[in-house]
């Protein structure tokens, strides 16, 4: 019987022989929380209304069989990120196989050891966990950024647009999936101390004075310091652009006056992404840019504001960026007052 309150893991069993399932119970009732099935329908019910963290599935079942429910529960946005593991009397190369390609994570043939199924069992918990915690992360690190946003723009789809804009950058300029996919969560903190601003200078309709200017520049400081200093991974990455992303191919820029390539090169890739989109995009000040004419100012400040490598690699990536500005248009016009449109 379940106890009350009971946090430890669900697992859903499905197994039609009674015994097979007595010996997952003793196997596993002393770690997890179990719901039990004898019948694919029954599994499929379980899945929906018990939200197991994991499934334990036998293949070779009356009516529906195994494979069939695996592919019906990966059909289902309720149910397809729920890990399944096979246990099977199936112990073909071509049945493991055919698991897998349904979205099996793991194969487990009988009869089996019980401390295998622990160990295994233990192990996908583990991978769901840190996949949790990785998604956990982004979406704080994306919401964040998305907060600062909402200081000075209505619906914060800049920030969406420019991050996908920077992936594909980056892709173009030779990064690896993985590392373009992590500039793509690191960039929406790229305006993150805006925070740190006041709004009476953040929200100002008119020209910014130039006492006014020196606070403003120090939102890529109280950036870095929001973000705080790690050695590795997407945080670095996103400390790295809060930073830098106002700095200039001439040394022009802020808030170090760093020059060419001592600006780093993720910072260089979100300043052509950040200033494009806020070329193409409607304020209440400017309309929106056409393209070719946002384009044509990228080439201008090429070598000037703009690396002259990346500058030049943009206008091949625009099929994929006006795919990206269009899923993520603009409804209604953006309430970003002048003096932010730090170009």
């Amino acid at each position: 019987m379940m106890r009350q309150n009971d946090a430890r893991p669900t697992l859903l069993l499905v197994d039609d022989e009674p015994v097979n399932l007595q010996l997952l119970r003793h196997t596993l009732q002393d770690d997890y929380r179990l719901l039990f099935a004898r019948d694919g329908n029954k599994a499929l019910a379980l899945a929906r209304t018990g939200q197991p963290d994991l499934i334990l599935l036998d293949i070779m079942m009356p009516g529906m069989s195994g494979y069939e429910v695996c592919q019906t529960l990966k059909q289902s946005a309720a149910t397809a990120d729920i890990p399944v593991i096979f246990v099977t009397a199936l112990a073909e190369a071509a049945n493991e196989q055919h698991g897998f390609d349904l979205g099996a994570v793991d194969y487990i043939t009988k009869p089996f050891s019980p401390a295998i199924v622990k160990v295994r069992v233990r192990n996908q918990l583990s991978l769901v966990q840190a996949d949790v915690l990785r998604r956990t992360r982004l979406q704080i690190v994306q919401c964040l950024g998305m907060a600062a946003e909402y200081k000075d723009n209505e619906t914060g789809l800049h920030v969406v647009r420019m991050s996908h804009y920077a992936r594909v950058l980056a892709l173009a300029a030779g990064y690896s999936p993985s590392a373009a996919e992590e500039l793509l969560h690191a960039a929406p903190m790229h305006d993150v101390g805006k925070i740190g601003i006041p709004d009476a200078i953040l929200q100002k309709p008119g020209k910014l004075t130039d006492a006014e200017w020196q606070i403003m520049r120090q939102h890529t400081v109280i950036g870095a310091r929001i973000i705080g200093e790690h050695d590795s991974g997407l945080l670095r990455m996103a400390a790295i652009i809060a930073l830098n992303h106002h700095e200039k191919w001439d040394g022009s820029g802020y808030p170090q006056g760093l020059r060419g390539e001592n600006i780093p090169h993720v910072a260089r890739i979100v300043a052509i992404a950040d200033v494009f989109d806020a070329l193409t995009s409607v304020r209440p000040y400017k309309q929106a840019w056409p393209v070719e004419k946002a384009l044509a100012l990228i080439r201008d400040e090429s070598g000037r504001h703009f690396d002259p490598e990346l500058a030049a690699l943009l206008p091949g990536c625009m099929d994929d960026i006006l795919r990206i500005k269009q899923q993520w248009a603009e409804h209604e016009p953006a309430r970003t007052p002048a003096s932010v449109l730090l170009v």
